[in-house]
């Protein structure tokens, strides 16, 4: 009797063990970290193409050998940094290189401006001598950038653009129309920055003679205003946010000569109602090109433009019959060539060219989609690039001639994959992850042979096989009318014969994303975890319009947002209810942002297939939100009425079901707090129950102090509750 009480207590306590070690919890995830996964910070690549520069583990600045991953010195020693300075080691934000390696840029006390961008102050660090100086000392400086021989630094300050002269210490003003929402010299507006992904206008030329700028006028852009709160009377703030339609900044492009301090006008033609997206010095110090885009975003045309004159020519024109994808990078070479990408065949690819825009040939080609081009070695005619060859759920990496030959694919597993070159394209650091690894990063060689595993996530993956996390596990379903959707699942470990499971889905669904890949799902992984273990199934589908799949896919939602996407969203949630293990009446559906906007269009068009749905920072009518973005795909208002109007939550609010929690941020620059008051609204009008979650003076990504936290527990306890 006593033997098998002790054995009885084993089992119980063995029981008890097992469940604790398998539990998760939101405190763990998002307040102590314990699901952090590692990385190897910042790495700067030296010109040698021989060393490189990271952190070491006391966060000093150190400078380390490729071909050995051995360090070599220590460039910044932050013990002595802090002595000379005065400054805590823990006030470095940021460090910037000068071209010739000798003095560092250094970053501090940075504040954000909206998405991207941010303004510092910075100081001039002397690796040689030791010594520091501040950049200016005349208020906080914005995207400083080095000359090419080093001897200068140019900067952005209250919308102009400054000269710091490293050998006499003098600051001269280039620009002096800049005035806060009025007029911008050398960084983007708001919607530039968001929807071109670039935060700094302007460039040195090669020779250190000129600086290219581009000019932001948005005096008739209409201004958005929302209020911050904290104070006896709210404070308002203001700032320039073009919706469909309404007008955009007039940019302009400038050349300023360091010499004669004299500024030419780039001519980038008689339309002003259009967008210059990118500029770029070529090779030849005299020559810069930019990029034009109509503000249809059908059509592209590369410009090159004389420094001395500003006079310009089109030497290449790309058209499209839906929209320009948002790839617009040029790489020049050194033999007067230039690699860009086009859908010109239906796919992304990559296309060589002259100087003169005439086609060389174009690099890459077939059913399949480039990612990213990572580098292009010159000396031996090489580019490497990721694509989706294998799958449109991996990007594997690959190298290829210059003229499309010896294609060679340089990954041995399947996954996911992002290359970060040395300046002479001889190594590289590998990002590797998949759906159910956190991933590793290794140094290698560009044949491929491995240096160093820098990181593993050992502790992270002992952890998921602790608490027995279950496989993330892909599917394939055809539409009623014919199409292949890729989807993914998560599926209790242990289901019981016969019991049917409630399923919450995951949509973002935009246009050219992709949420379905064979990549580590960070954060969200665990929590879906977390929901698997209280008997839940998570899964997710990418509807026609997202990308990785080619035009045919990615574009037939053009002028119809809400539409056909939404209709595959509904119909994966009509697939999984088919599934004998699936409860089809208990199916909830979750998004952010787009994904938002996707949850109440399925809990309006699909009013009988979703039960619960939670819409984070929801889009809910096209005409609130960003111009660039929605005329991409919807074109404007007065040219497309219908579109607008059946792409409009608001439009099907009378058809609503299910329990429905809406979340916003009070201050999301972003998809405006607006979005989601109109809806409301209408809601209240039709009689409509919703729950909500306002948080104050937060963003579009609701970070801040427990804001994360509070956001996903409530979220778990709605699901709980209503599914």
């Amino acid at each position: 009797m006593k033997k098998y009480f002790c054995f009885l207590f084993a089992f119980i306590f063995t029981a008890v063990s097992f469940a604790q070690n398998s539990d998760i919890t939101l405190e763990d995830l998002l307040i102590k970290g314990k699901y952090r996964t590692q990385g190897i910070g910042k790495v700067t690549h030296l010109k040698d193409g021989e060393h490189f520069v990271m952190l070491d583990s006391a966060k000093n600045i150190v400078e380390y050998e490729y071909k050995t991953y051995s360090q070599t010195k220590v460039i910044l020693d932050l013990g002595e940094f802090a002595k000379i300075s005065g400054m805590s080691p823990d006030d470095i934000e940021e460090y910037i290189f000068s071209p010739d390696e000798n003095y560092l840029l250094i970053g501090t006390e940075s504040v954000t401006i909206f998405r991207y961008s941010t303004m510092a102050k910075y100081y001039i660090w002397d690796i040689k001598n030791k010594s520091i100086i501040p950049l200016s000392e005349k208020g906080l400086q914005k995207l400083p950038a080095f000359s090419p021989n080093g001897d200068k630094i140019a900067f952005i300050r209250d919308n102009n653009i400054y000269i710091k002269d490293l050998k006499s210490n003098s600051e001269e003003q280039i620009t002096k129309d800049g005035a806060y929402n009025k007029i911008i010299n050398g960084s983007p507006d708001w919607v530039y920055e968001e929807e071109f992904g670039f935060t700094k206008g302007f460039e040195w030329s090669a020779d250190g003679k000129n600086i290219a700028y581009m000019k932001f006028d948005e005096s008739r852009v209409k201004e958005f205003e929302f209020s911050m709160y904290g104070e006896t009377y709210p404070e308002s703030f203001k700032y320039k946010y073009p919706k469909p339609g309404e007008d955009n900044s007039i940019v302009s492009v400038w050349i300023y000569n360091i010499e004669n301090k004299s500024t030419v006008k780039v001519d980038t033609g008689n339309e002003t109602d259009q967008y210059i997206p990118r500029i770029k010095w070529t090779k030849d110090a005299n020559r810069l090109s930019l990029l034009r885009m109509n503000r249809l975003q059908n059509k592209l045309e590369v410009l090159l433009a004389d420094a001395s004159s500003g006079k310009s020519s089109v030497i290449l024109t790309d058209e499209n019959k839906y929209y320009i994808d948002r790839t617009l990078d040029i790489t020049f070479l050194k033999d007067d060539k230039f690699i860009c990408f086009s859908e010109a065949d239906g796919f992304k690819h990559l296309y060589l060219y002259d100087m003169n825009g005439k086609l060389v040939n174009q690099i890459t080609k077939g059913s399949w989609e480039v990612g990213t081009l990572c580098s292009v070695d010159e000396a031996n005619g090489i580019v490497y690039y990721t694509s989706t060859e294998q799958s449109p759920l991996e990007r594997e990496l690959y190298s290829v001639r210059l003229d499309g030959s010896d294609k060679k694919c340089l990954s041995e597993k399947k996954g996911y994959y992002f290359a970060d070159f040395s300046k002479n394209s001889k190594y590289a650091f590998i990002s590797y992850s998949n759906a159910n690894s956190p991933g590793e990063i290794w140094l290698q060689k560009s044949s491929g042979e491995i240096i160093s595993l820098l990181k593993e996530n050992k502790k992270f993956k002992a952890l998921m096989e602790e608490k027995q996390f279950v496989k993330k596990e892909f599917f394939t379903f055809k539409t009623s009318d014919g199409w292949d959707l890729n989807g993914w699942m998560m599926k209790p470990d242990k289901m019981e014969p016969g019991k049917k499971y409630p399923v919450l889905m995951y949509v973002y669904g935009g246009p050219g994303s992709q949420s379905v890949l064979d990549a580590y799902g960070r954060a969200d992984y665990v929590w879906y975890q977390m929901l698997v273990k209280k008997g839940y199934i998570v899964a997710c589908v990418d509807n026609r319009g997202t990308g990785g799949r080619g035009e045919a896919f990615g574009k037939c939602t053009y002028m119809h947002l809400g539409t056909t996407d939404v209709g595959d969203q509904i119909e994966g949630a009509k697939y999984l209810g088919s599934l004998d293990y699936i409860d089809k009446d208990r199916i909830g559906i979750w998004g952010w942002s787009g994904g938002g906007y996707f949850t109440l269009m399925c809990l309006a068009k699909g009013a009988n297939v979703f039960k619960m749905g939670m819409a984070v920072a929801p889009v809910t009518d096209w005409k609130y939100y960003d111009n660039i973005y929605t005329e991409r795909f919807m074109r404007t208002p007065k040219e497309n009425p219908t579109g607008y109007e059946e792409g409009s939550v608001i439009s099907y609010v009378e058809n609503m079901k299910g329990k429905l929690l809406i979340v916003h941020g009070t201050a999301d620059d972003n998809v405006h707090f607006q979005n989601t008051m109109e809806l409301i609204d209408a809601m209240i009008k039709a009689d409509k129950y919703y729950e909500m979650l306002a948080y104050p003076n937060k963003n579009h990504f609701m970070l801040g102090p427990n804001a994360r936290y509070h956001l996903y527990k409530n979220m778990t306890e709605f699901i709980y509750k209503n599914l």
